[in-house]
């Protein structure tokens, strides 16, 4: 199977281009921004040596799912669905944190949690918690959004001291990430999902508030399935879970962390496979639909030529 790693497109009017950690974004004419949402799969914030086949364009029409259904809360940046693996969209300034809610004692927050700490970007936790505990209610625990290396914990009162947000946008942003959370759990229990946690990026443009990148995907969010879930917990065992946590366990399970000195392990074609069908099954449980394999004999001249489609549609 074909995989995008990387692309390397020069479009009429291009007058910027950035790679973040998984896309490819390209800003046409000071106007648009195209986003190609790659195959390349990142985990403690390193782009991994092998894309994944098919993952770009499950997040991307994940992303493109989600935020029409919660477009009646906040505007999102979204113009067109492009491509499979592309969205067009309004240029936003983008706020420097990314909002993080978590219903659930999980992942990051567990890590610490099992160290000692009570306390995460501010927000206080009780005694006697175990891993995938529901919290008696969702917490926002922000952290940094650095341009390269780690994002870090930060909290609210170290958000505004340090004027990163003002007072009455950062409120707006928490308003917004309590209501598409509750919908993002509504919607998950449609599915026989729990979402457990997720993130959630802002920015602005002409005075207004846009959600913008991804939400509700596999690399963005945490899911459980809902059936058994009060049982394993009561008998200690590991949840059952729909995310990017997967890749994360087997990294940690062989000496990777993302420091310094350490080694990712190899990623055998079988390795690569394997991760690529659990995020055709991530696709297709939080959707209810199946997934179509978008064609991946020439994925790069297809995403260009629907990208070129698409700006001439725009500018017409």
């Amino acid at each position: 199977m074909n995989a995008i790693k990387e692309t390397h497109f020069n479009f009429p009017g291009q007058s910027h281009f950035y790679k973040g950690k998984v896309r490819d974004v390209y800003t046409i004419s000071d106007r648009y921004m195209a986003m190609v949402v790659t195959d390349r799969i990142s985990a403690f914030d390193v782009v991994l040596p092998e894309a994944i086949p098919y993952k770009g364009q499950v997040l991307n029409q994940i992303a493109a799912r989600f935020l029409a259904a919660t477009a009646d809360i906040v505007p999102n940046w979204v113009i067109d669905v492009a491509d499979p693996m592309v969205t067009i969209g309004r240029i936003c300034e983008p706020f420097k944190v990314e909002m993080v809610i978590r219903g659930y004692l999980a992942g990051h927050a567990w890590r610490e949690y099992s160290l000692g700490k009570r306390s995460i970007c501010g927000v206080s936790l009780p005694n006697g918690l175990k891993e995938n505990d529901r919290l008696p209610e969702p917490i926002i625990t922000p952290t940094t959004k650095a341009a390269v290396g780690h994002d870090e914990d930060i909290s609210r009162e170290e958000i505004l001291a340090k004027g990163i947000v003002s007072i009455q946008d950062y409120d707006q942003l928490e308003t917004y990430t309590r209501a598409l959370y509750r919908r993002g759990t509504e919607m998950a229990a449609d599915r026989g999902l729990i979402l457990v946690d997720t993130k959630y990026e802002f920015g602005k443009a002409d005075g207004q508030i846009y959600l913008i990148d991804e939400i509700h995907t596999p690399d963005s969010s945490r899911y459980f399935y809902a059936a058994g879930y009060e049982e394993r917990q009561a008998s200690g065992e590991a949840q059952k879970q729909l995310s990017k946590e997967f890749v994360r366990k087997w990294l940690i399970e062989n000496g990777f962390q993302g420091k310094d000195g350490q080694q990712v392990p190899e990623m055998t074609p079988e390795r690569v496979n394997s991760i690529s069908d659990r995020y055709i099954e991530l696709y297709e449980q939080i959707t209810g639909q199946a997934f179509e394999r978008g064609d991946t004999l020439e994925i790069t001249a297809r995403i260009e030529k629907n990208i070129l489609s698409a700006l001439q549609r725009l500018s017409s």
